[in-house]
């Protein structure tokens, strides 16, 4: 019988060597990058069923209802999504969900899991965590280590006492080393030395072990978390982690702080197909190139082209590519990154270009998601704007005002339920309401479809921080945008 393994998601990164695709506001882990699920998503299917608990996830605020919805979309529940006041790196994100998961289930064993990896066989990934239990219940620290492929220099890898039996076998031993980002030389010689794996950054311990080691190794931290696990609030459904205690906790990973200090590792080898997707690069290996190598996705179409990647994000953009060789070619509304496929690592470098000329497409999306659906910017001009927004069915826009700007309006698709001061009225499609200046407004869709409309906006400033916010399901404060 299954030993029943408590999964922590780990779900607050940028992923900005995916640029443009994966940006600050909506980052890798939930887009549709090899599948029709989100790495997210995908994620959460592998952890379930009767061998694990309902999930813990650990988050960002503006990502808690996204990180809802689309566990609600593949039908699964989580058993608490944690919400960091900042990114701290994993070790306090990892030490809460321990915390928290110690106090309801002591002693309970958890799974601590990266939500942007792609492990297609779900069946043997399950097995090895299964086969690793034993070792965890006796205390150990148990890391995943992945059969290598290639001497590759972005990741960690981890230095084992012995080379893994058979094809792989799933048995634990004793870890020696972690060993940071190679060179290429030293890459390839742990690659064909066999005593060494990559570093997964996925862990297997009991929260009883885990809490132990940071006594022993970290108990600043251990007092910082504790204290705003403590001092958390529950916040419509979320537990948010308080602000004070955790803004002074140091940012270091869970290898730093106590996992490269601790006596009680093993390691645990998985042969099966692994990613961590870090670069466009793996998703050309992840998404199966044809005969020519060359991978296409949506409208783009590659003319004599080998081992290169063409991705159009946008159905009423046409991408092609004549000739090309080992190329990545991504092509978004707002911006396209052509690049060699040996330079996919240097992507995160045309990030910070961008950030440091203050450009937009460095960290927003053209796509704006919101816990209500989202809306998309269609033009603009010094004193006007025009969006597209959709609105799910059933989902209500905060009741609020603007000192700039008034709106206008008009229903596209489905009907919408609209608040103007103390009137209330239903505006079906193809009709349109008008929002002066300064009135209190709000818009809802009291339909079973998406509602679509288009908002035309007129005023000196359009920026989405002009927002007096009166009432919110979703409880966001003054300013705050949507």
């Amino acid at each position: 019988m299954a030993h029943v393994v408590h999964p922590l998601l780990l779900c607050g990164g940028s992923g900005t060597r995916l640029w443009p695709l994966s940006r600050k506001s909506y980052p890798k882990q939930f887009a549709q990058l090899t599948g029709a699920q989100s790495l997210f998503q995908s994620s959460a299917i592998r952890l379930a069923g009767e061998a694990f608990a309902a999930p813990m996830v650990v988050t960002g605020t503006d990502f808690r209802f996204i990180v809802k919805e689309q566990l609600a979309d593949v039908g699964h529940s989580p058993q608490a999504i944690i919400i960091e006041p900042e990114g701290r790196n994993t070790a306090p994100a990892i030490l809460a969900g321990a915390l928290m998961l110690d106090a309801i289930t002591p002693g309970a064993l958890m799974l601590v899991a990266p939500s942007d990896h792609v492990i297609p066989d779900t069946k043997r990934f399950s097995d090895v965590v299964q086969a690793a239990v034993p070792t965890a219940i006796d205390g150990q620290l148990v890391t995943f280590g992945i059969r290598p492929d290639r001497p590759e220099t972005g990741y960690g890898w981890l230095e084992l006492t012995s080379t893994p039996s058979g094809d792989f076998d799933p048995i634990t031993q004793p870890l020696k080393a972690f060993v940071e980002k190679p060179d290429l030389a030293t890459a390839e010689a742990m690659l064909h030395d066999g005593q060494h794996l990559w570093n997964a950054g996925i862990f297997l311990f009991s929260t009883t072990s885990l809490i132990a080691a940071f006594e022993a190794y970290a108990p600043k931290m251990l007092t910082g978390v504790r204290s705003a696990v403590s001092n958390a609030q529950s916040d419509i459904g979320f537990t948010r982690l308080a602000e004070e205690p955790w803004k002074e906790l140091d940012n270091v990973s869970i290898d730093y702080a106590v996992m490269e200090k601790a006596d009680n590792l093993s390691v645990m080898p998985y042969g099966g197909a692994w990613s961590d997707l870090g670069g466009w690069d793996a998703v050309w290996r992840e998404t199966g190139p044809d005969e020519q190598g060359v991978v296409t996705n949506g409208p783009a179409f590659a003319i004599e082209c080998q081992n290169s990647l063409l991705r159009a994000e946008d159905s009423k953009q046409v991408l092609v590519g004549i000739g090309l060789d080992d190329i990545i070619a991504v092509a978004m509304p707002d911006a396209v990154l052509i690049a060699h496929k040996d330079r996919a690592q240097d992507v995160k470098n045309a990030v910070a270009a961008l950030k440091a000329d203050d450009a937009p497409q460095a960290e927003t999306l053209p796509r704006d998601y919101r816990p209500w659906g989202w809306f998309e910017s269609l033009g603009t001009g010094s004193r006007f704007q025009v969006k597209r927004i959709v609105v799910k069915p059933g989902a209500v826009l905060s009741l609020q005002s603007h000192k700039h700007r008034a709106e206008h309006w008009i229903v596209v698709e489905g009907i919408a339920k609209v608040t103007i001061d103390e009137q209330v009225q239903l505006v079906e499609e193809n009709q349109s309401v008008y929002i002066p200046l300064g009135a209190i407004h709000r818009m809802e869709n009291p339909g079973d479809v998406p509602m679509v409309l288009i908002e035309v906006q007129t005023g000196s400033y359009l920026g989405e921080d002009d927002i007096i916010r009166y009432e919110d399901i979703y409880a966001r404060g003054q300013g705050a945008k949507g």
